[in-house]
């Protein structure tokens, strides 16, 4: 399974569009909102504007990372016959999917250090040295609910299809999650939507950290139950997709 995993890694970093999209665009995120709305009073999560939104881009980076590496990715491999192929060797369905699980996992931190370094570098975002560290390790393991829907859309849908339909569920966790506005400038309908998406709850786990508070219990719980439902979920596509094709 190690071996399976470094090759889903390597072709993975291999895609320079891949890339520049998951790691470049939070990037730029960061330093247009920063610059616009950096100069305001202190935002409703208690923060510094330029330090509020590197951790919401950074979240933002790592969910598009998780998401882009496992949905669209698993759809085209799936439809080229690739992992009919894998069928065929020692590794088992649960070790295959766990492994791309993994690999998309480790694929939030190229977005995570890039919107960091930026912040650091342009911004002059400071942090007790504690809380870098921990915000990488927190925000990449809290991806873990974005990989199991990956994975899920990536097992219903087409090559084509995954692509769109992963772009419009990345959007649309990002737009109502608060990571683009704060949650509280939203109609009351909406804000009550928000609070229930892993999105919101994985942003405030970090916004937690970089208050230098521990993380709430409620968000790591929201964001268990979202991965549970989105994996049984995957695993019922996949074992229906199974019998339908064998």
């Amino acid at each position: 399974m190690i071996k399976y995993l470094t090759l889903e890694l390597r072709r993975s970093l291999r895609d320079r569009r891949y890339l520049l999209l998951v790691a470049g665009w939070p990037v730029a995120a960061y330093l247009l909102f920063s610059t616009v709305f950096g100069a305001a009073a202190d935002r409703s999560e208690g923060l510094a504007p330029t330090v509020a939104i590197m951790v919401a881009m950074a979240t933002f980076g790592a969910m598009g990372g998780v998401l882009m590496a496992s949905g669209p990715r698993l759809a085209m491999d799936r439809q080229l016959g690739w992992l009919r192929q894998l069928r065929l060797t020692p590794l088992a369905p649960a070790r295959i999917l766990t492994a791309r699980l993994i690999a998309a996992m480790a694929l939030s931190l190229p977005a995570i250090g890039l919107t960091f370094i930026a912040a650091v570098l342009v911004k002059g975002v400071t942090l007790p040295l504690w809380e870098w560290p921990v915000l990488v390790v927190l925000i990449a393991a809290g991806c873990l609910p974005f990989a199991a829907m990956g994975i899920l859309v990536g097992t219903i849908a087409d090559g084509d299809g995954a692509q769109g339909l992963t772009m419009v569920l990345y959007l649309v966790l990002a737009a109502l999650g608060g990571l683009w506005m704060p949650v509280q400038i939203l109609p009351s309908a909406l804000q009550t939507v928000a609070k229930t998406l892993p999105s919101y709850h994985l942003a405030q786990l970090g916004w937690h950290v970089a208050q230098g508070v521990a993380p709430a219990l409620g968000d790591v719980l929201v964001l268990l139950a979202w991965f549970a439902g989105a994996a049984l979920l995957a695993v019922a596509a996949s074992r229906r997709l199974t019998l339908r094709t064998a």
